[in-house]
């Protein structure tokens, strides 16, 4: 072999004069994809999108982005993120906790420092200046504040490098930047060094946390106790870190980032090949061992790739290509990436996928490995189409698993290196489509919004910087010529946040030897490395029916088909052995079930009230593999009683402001009723102005009839039960009723969905639809008929479509009579919605179960229990069950309370036994098992 940078095939030959050696494999590969992109761009009958057409979109997407960064600057710098729903910033410390989302905040300026090199990528170079003298003179580092160092890492740290690699560039044109000096690299040195102090372990992985001030151990730094990390939030530090040390010649940044990721390829699961998602920061044991490639594993996999383009050390390449054959053998199942467990690869750990995985198409671009990129993004692109946006996770069958979606770039992402690497309009339509879905559902008078449930439409007071620095990045260049760009993109690198790094950076200030430590660990031979450039005659044949050969098939895939995700274990059996038996199928009167479930250490117990108890020992198992069977079967089980229980409980409805200056850009989560108008049943749903009741309770009759009458009435909650208020104000006339929770601050963000019971009597009587909103969603209809009098609501099941007639004739009296604002960027300041819920956050490990995930539609399981003791889950039905098929209906991820006394009481099922009590009864099982598995293993 020749060395690794040696280009064999059609991808290159040896040395060459076109640069140093660290060039050639990473221009050549993107030579290759322009010169794939110029053929099939160029093919007769590719229905290419004309030139009009892509530059109109590009000026939309330029729209967008001023759209949500002059919001940004005017209404909440220097605050670290935009709330666009109450038009300010997100200050830590003034707002409700959510959680480990506000670790990404530092009081430093987020969101200005991540877009710096968006605005040079857009051609705004005067306001780039202008943003960079802004960080120089306000951003302070120095806070005494606990951050992610994951999150600090790749938007501040990076953004400041980002700033410096484009600002140097623009500087050396000779136009823009003359003053500049190095500002943001000595920022980003600084901000280094305060990283620094999270290295301090024996395994040389960092700690989750860093108080900028204080540090890790200091007595005030109130962070350092953590045991865990996840792999990539240790394994996603090497562009920015050996790019810091690059720059200023201060070698240990680059040092501590490799030590990291020597440790986690040490201790990656020798047999499968594959990482865990959480790993011990001190004893380098997995805490999670499920493994794919989505949240808490992505960008590890992707700084492998970049570390080795980028730095041109062999090693890297050698890792990723080792984990990547690992992750086509065990986790690709196309078009599906299905997380499995690193012992027992051929096990999937889980039924859903999250929607970070979005982002592995692209990098299978820059492998080269183009028909499972072209599979898995058709497959997420078809999701997105169903939904309008790719749900934070979704099931199998294409289900929503959970509901938000806080406008990832991922996609956008994966759509432009596809574009680039096939040529094919096809793409260019995919990004039309993502375009008018963010102008359609996500534009608010005060930038965008993130979607708080896809399936109704309501938004969250949120606009994190990563849809800034990412988002508008990926879009303009998908639609941008080379003539629009001001420099060649081709000579940067784009870290997982899309901040540009020069490649030249490879043979500047090489201060660390290069030492292949791959090899200590394994015994590795050519054939598990892939040394060649792509050979774009191979990958990308001169066809314009080639990607659209490999998308055919799975056109239909989300509507009209119901995969179900097989094992390859189950897949290998053939006529041989049955596969395990599935919790779906079981029969408690099928005495060869019985077998089965007594060889997985599985009892059956008939309790005396005729209901079915399941429970499990592991010991008793026939072997390792029929225990791994068995927990996987109570596994399912409770899941099948999760499903049922969420199907018992109606979806969450939409309250949607459609008068001016709104149009329905806002979207308000909102609880259903038990009684009344079935909104489900009534698509066009209930549409009326809005008028506040008196008495303001609701409880007595109203006294303002002429008020209510053929509106939408506005009502506290409290002092009497629903209904009673329902009747009252349907006898005055109302067509329809908002309850507003009257406990100060309450937030759909923050709370559990909530569910207006009856009073125990007939509803029938009561026809008209009602809601309920919480206090901050209440107040912001409050606020608005403060602020413009007459405001007009929607009351349904979902959002529905802006009414862009009644917007663009306002737009246009607007103009007439000289508004400064328009209907598309005027809106007042309301009252805070509230905070958006902390981002789903997985605990599921190999022998930990996860309750959210999803069974088939209609699996019936009614009375069976599962236990180690006495926990209940219903039993299937004795009738053979059905296989699964496609639903319309969504799984809800929102746990629901129903209040039921007019003291607002919760009733809570007392019924089912929390997971967590589940759990605890079956340690001792799990123990006995993974004894089992070590000997085995």
């Amino acid at each position: 072999m020749s060395g690794a940078a040696g280009c064999q095939g059609g991808g290159g030959g040896g040395d060459d004069d076109r640069g140093p050696r660290w060039r050639r494999p990473w221009k050549l590969l993107a030579l290759g994809l322009l010169s794939a992109s110029s053929v099939l761009a160029a093919a007769p009958g590719a229905g290419a999108m004309s030139k009009e057409e892509k530059r109109r979109l590009g000026n939309q997407v330029l729209e967008m982005f001023d759209h949500a960064y002059s919001n940004y600057m005017e209404h909440a710098y220097p605050a670290d993120e935009l709330m666009p729903l109450t038009c300010r910033g997100r200050v830590r410390g003034q707002e409700p906790s959510r959680g480990d989302v506000d670790d990404a905040l530092g009081k430093f300026s987020l969101t200005l420092i991540d877009t710096l090199d968006t605005l040079v990528v857009l051609n705004k170079t005067k306001e780039f200046e202008e943003a960079v003298k802004k960080v120089i003179k306000d951003v302070n580092l120095d806070n005494d504040i606990v951050v992610s160092v994951f999150e600090t890492n790749i938007r501040v740290l990076g953004g400041l490098l980002g700033g410096h690699s484009v600002a140097i560039m623009l500087k050396e044109k000779g136009e823009y930047m003359q003053w500049y000096n190095g500002e943001l690299l000595h920022m980003a040195k600084e901000l280094g060094y305060k990283l620094l102090p999270a290295f301090n372990t024996t395994s040389g992985l960092p700690y989750p946390r860093v108080n900028l001030k204080f540090g890790v151990r200091h007595p005030e730094a109130r962070t350092g106790t953590e045991t865990d990390t996840c792999t990539a939030c240790a394994g996603t530090l090497i562009l920015e870190f050996a790019a810091l040390s690059r720059f200023t010649g201060t070698s240990i940044f680059e040092e501590y980032a490799r030590k990291a990721l020597d440790f986690i390829w040490e201790k990656r699961q020798r047999s499968s090949n594959l990482v865990g998602v959480t790993i011990n920061i001190h004893t380098g044991d997995w805490v999670r061992k499920d493994s794919g490639v989505g949240a808490g594993i992505d960008s590890y996999y992707e700084y492998l790739l970049k570390a080795y383009v980028l730095l041109g050390d062999d090693s890297f390449l050698e890792r990723f290509n080792t984990h990547y054959n690992a992750i086509m053998r065990y986790i690709s199942q196309p078009p599906l990436l299905l997380d499995v467990h690193i012992h027992k690869p051929m096990l999937n750990a889980r039924t859903w996928m999250d929607s970070l995985l979005a982002f592995f198409p692209g990098l299978q671009v820059l492998k080269g490995d183009i028909r499972p990129a072209i599979e898995t993004h058709e497959m997420l692109y078809q999701v997105i189409k169903k939904h309008n946006f790719l749900p934070e996770a979704f099931t199998t069958d294409f289900r929503v698993h959970w509901a938000q979606h806080p406008l990832r770039p991922e996609f956008a992402e994966s759509t432009y290196f596809l574009y680039k690497a096939t040529g094919d309009p096809y793409y260019l339509e995919v990004g039309k489509t993502l375009i008018e879905n963010l102008n359609k559902y996500a534009r608010v008078p005060c930038g965008f919004a993130a979607m708080k449930d896809v399936r109704t439409g309501s938004h969250e007071d949120r606009m994190d910087s990563f849809f800034l620095a990412e988002m508008f990045k990926y879009l303009y260049l998908l639609f941008a010529d080379k003539e629009d760009m001001i420099f060649d993109i081709e000579d940067y690198i784009f870290t997982t946040e899309a901040h540009l790094l020069p490649l030249w950076l490879s043979t500047t200030n090489q201060t660390i030897a290069k030492k292949n430590t791959t090899t200590e660990y394994t015994e590795l031979d050519d054939s598990n490395f892939d040394w060649t450039c792509p050979n774009t005659q191979i990958l990308f044949p001169n066809d314009p029916m080639f990607a659209q050969s490999i998308r055919e098939p799975l056109k239909n895939v989300v509507d009209k088909s119901c995969p179900r995700g097989i094992s390859r274990a189950e897949e290998s059996l053939g006529s041989g052995p049955k596969p395990p038996l599935r919790a779906r199928d079981f029969m408690a009167s099928n005495p060869e079930h019985l077998e089965i479930l007594k060889k997985m250490g599985v009892s059956l117990i008939h309790l005396k009230d005729g209901r079915v108890q399941l429970v499990q020992h592991a010991v008793q198992a026939a072997s390792s593999l029929d225990a791994e069977d068995g927990l996987r079967f109570m596994q399912e089980m409770i899941e099948l009683s999760s499903q049922q229980q969420k199907e018992q409980q109606l979806p969450p409805r939409a309250v949607q402001i459609v008068s001016h200056p709104f149009f329905g850009r806002v979207v308000l989560t909102a609880g259903p009723a038990q009684f009344g108008m079935d909104l489900s049943k009534h698509k066009a749903g209930t549409r009326g102005f809005v008028a506040t009741i008196k008495p303001y309770n609701g409880c007595s009759e109203i006294t303002n009839p002429e008020a209510v009458k053929e509106k939408i009435a506005l009502m506290q909650r409290g002092q009497c039960m629903f209904a009673e208020k329902a009747r009252n104000i349907q006898k005055a006339g109302a067509i329809g009723g908002i309850v507003i929770d009257d406990n100060e601050g309450s937030s759909s963000d923050t709370a559990p969905l909530f569910q207006m019971a009856g009073d125990g009597k007939n509803t029938d009587d009561i026809t008209i639809p009602m809601l309920f909103l919480f206090n901050k969603e209440g107040n912001i209809i409050l606020d608005a008929i403060r602020e413009y009098e007459a405001v007009e609501v929607l009351l349904s099941d979902k959002a529905k479509d802006r009414d862009l007639e009644m917007e663009n004739m306002d737009q246009k009296l607007s103009e007439n009579d000289s508004h400064k604002q328009n209907s598309e960027e005027g809106a007042s300041a309301f009252q805070d919605v509230g905070e958006v819920s902390e981002e789903p956050e997985e605990e599921e490990r190999f022998d930990v179960i996860d309750p959210d995930s999803l069974a088939p539609a209609n699996a019936d399981s009614d009375s069976v229990s599962i236990s180690n003791q006495d926990s209940h889950v219903p039993e299937p039905d004795e009738a053979s069950a059905p296989e699964p098929t496609c639903t319309q209906g969504d799984n809800q991820p929102q746990e629901q309370k129903t209040e039921t006394e007019s003291n607002s009481k919760v009733n809570w099922d007392n019924k089912v036994q929390p997971m967590e009590s589940i759990l605890a009864d079956w340690n001792e099982d799990i123990e006995a098992f993974e004894m089992m598995e070590k000997d085995e293993l």
